[in-house]
């Protein structure tokens, strides 16, 4: 499987909206909900915004409606996107850095398959905690608060 050339990233190609954002959306009382709502409405658009299954499964966790969960992301047209193959190398890459820096298993791997997604298929990544993103994808676009 030939790697992933991120020579052409510019994240032109639309949003990956991670976890902590839909939270956000779905709980009113998140000082970030305003915020989180606002970036959903104006970045859908201009462009796609997409989940993976990463996301979509850690978004299930504390209430398993997927019916519900389904109709939230239908409201900003959001696109299910599968995790390309090419992303296991350097999401296998960023994580054996982030372990060579030190970094305890506290993060879990979860969070680099979002960060190798977003930069193989050339999107944004919209985030409330962006420091994983920016110390381990640096080419990736990242917004955040």
């Amino acid at each position: 499987m030939p790697a992933a050339d991120l020579a052409r990233y510019d994240g032109t190609a639309g949003t990956l909206v991670d976890t902590n954002i839909w939270i956000d959306c779905i709980d009113a009382d998140s000082r970030h909900h305003e915020w989180s709502v606002e970036q959903l409405q104006s970045l859908s658009g201009t462009a796609p915004l997409h989940i993976n299954v990463v996301i979509y499964t850690e978004l299930l966790v504390p209430a398993p409606d997927h019916d519900a969960l389904d109709a939230m992301l239908d409201v900003y047209d959001t696109r299910r996107t599968p995790l390309p193959w090419t992303c296991a190398a350097l999401t296998a890459a960023a994580f054996g850095l982030y372990r060579r820096r030190g970094g305890a298993r506290l993060r879990p791997m979860p969070d680099f398959y979002i960060g190798a997604h977003a930069a193989v298929a050339n999107l944004r990544v919209l985030t409330r905690d962006p420091t994983p993103y920016r110390a381990y994808f640096p080419k990736l676009v990242v917004l955040a608060p």
